[in-house]
């Protein structure tokens, strides 16, 4: 399951006229158990906002371009359910489009506008329904997919259910199950049973996910390897800043002929840590993983440079505000700190620094991405360091410029040589496609 189920519990509070168009005689046990659990949940989630209501409901046919109607290929149905998810596809959906009609489905706002930013002109991209059976049906009925691939555990019971009554593959592609949430997954083990048993294929990351999964009951599990390695472009020198993100240092007011440090994805805590762990007189930008931490008061960030003021000052500390922009960020880099990695949080994705040769540092709590850490210190290509040593390590990377190209290059041939997993996972939808 995903985070599908926040946005229907907080709609049964904020859109009860929806609950008009329910007719008993398409509902089935597992939706009447989605109702009272949204209704009773919905309080915590309706304080986010959301839109797209109506292809949240499975009316997605308003999303399709012109080209959906004269598609004759098999059709390929990829869910991601954000933005990480949707960049790991980056390297696979060029590789179906010669024989598939590709389709990336979303949850959340944000992956659906990363999606549409990389593949609108190459696919379909839309909204991904609720689990209600009425709402899977339909976007099922306008779809039609022959296989229909989940991003790493995007695992919803009517949603596989329905895929099976119509006798269309579905498996999960890049899967991953960390030990954190299969604790909680074999609690509901046997109500959840039954879902990875229909699976048709689990394409999993590592050993450790493949036994977790297969331990849910899931069948066909095979190793194949991530495929966030493939969406990396590590071949050639270390790439320059591009113009864009020439641009970005500009209107944000970073000074380039000085030392940056960019912390990417924190958490609560981690601003006021990386603050007193830079120098003084060293450019730091920090990027909060929560677009809604943006705006909360927060007295460690009064007087910081945001992206959002396009007010460019003198100043040493930034915030990156604004979506979608801290991959440019990361050109602009001298070192990359990576969040969610100091507190009570597990970690986020390192490899896009680590592709453009950057020297990243990450933090203890990293257990979400333990496989790509594993590979990535076994290279030499990142330090992992705790906050008392942060601001040592920091001062010490700074003035080694001899250090800081070595593990960037490390980092470069480690990702060079752990790609290849999309076009394996390529050639598996395909033949079920086909067959």
């Amino acid at each position: 399951m995903g985070r599908g189920f926040e946005s229907l519990s907080a709609h049964f509070i904020s859109q009860p006229p929806f609950l008009r168009e329910l007719d008993h005689r398409d509902m089935n046990a597992l939706d009447v158990l989605y109702i009272p659990l949204a209704l009773l949940s919905a309080p915590f989630w309706a304080r986010k906002k959301r839109g797209g209501w109506s292809e949240r409901f499975g009316k997605i046919e308003p999303m399709l371009s012109e080209r959906w109607a004269n598609h004759t290929k098999p059709v390929v149905l990829l869910h991601a359910v954000s933005v990480g998810e949707v960049n790991a596809l980056r390297a696979l959906v060029p590789l179906l489009t010669d024989d598939a009609t590709v389709v990336v489905s979303t949850t959340t706002d944000t992956g659906l506008a990363r999606a549409r930013s990389i593949f609108s002109d190459t696919c379909e991209v839309v909204r991904y329904p609720l689990d209600c059976s009425w709402m899977v049906k339909r976007f099922l009925n306008t779809i039609q997919p022959d296989v229909v691939g989940l991003v790493e555990l995007e695992v919803w019971p009517n949603f596989v259910k329905y895929c099976k009554k119509r006798q269309i593959p579905i498996g999960l592609i890049n899967g991953r199950l960390s030990a954190r949430s299969f604790k909680g997954y074999m609690r509901a083990r046997p109500l959840l049973q039954p879902t990875f048993a229909r699976l048709d294929f689990c394409c999993m990351q590592d050993d450790a996910y493949a036994q977790r999964v297969a331990a849910m009951g899931a069948t066909n599990v095979t190793v194949v390897g991530t495929m966030k390695w493939d969406a990396l472009d590590v071949f050639g020198p270390i790439p320059d800043p591009s113009e864009e993100a020439i641009t970005l240092a500009d209107e944000l007011g970073l000074d380039r002929t000085k030392q940056i440090v960019v912390a990417g994805s924190t958490a609560p805590g981690e601003e006021e840590l990386l603050d007193q762990a830079c120098p003084d007189d060293v450019q730091l930008v920090c990027a909060p993983r929560k677009p809604d931490r943006f705006n909360e008061p927060d007295p460690t960030i009064e007087g910081w440079t945001r992206r959002s003021d396009h007010a460019p000052k003198p100043n040493t500390r930034f915030l990156l505000d604004t979506l979608g922009e801290l991959s440019t960020l990361y050109e602009l880099a001298d070192i990359v700190v990576i969040g969610r990695s100091f507190f009570d949080l597990h970690g986020s994705d390192m490899l896009e620094p680590a592709a453009l040769g950057k020297p990243v540092l990450i933090g203890p709590k990293n257990s979400d991405f333990a496989t790509q850490i594993d590979a990535l210190l076994a290279a030499d290509s990142i330090e992992v360091i705790d906050r008392n040593g942060l601001a040592d390590r920091i001062a010490a990377l700074l003035a080694d410029p001899t250090r800081r190209l070595e593990l960037g290059d490390n980092a470069r041939r480690c990702v060079a040589e752990h790609q290849g997993a999309s076009k394996t996972h390529a050639e598996i939808l395909l033949d079920r496609a086909r067959s």
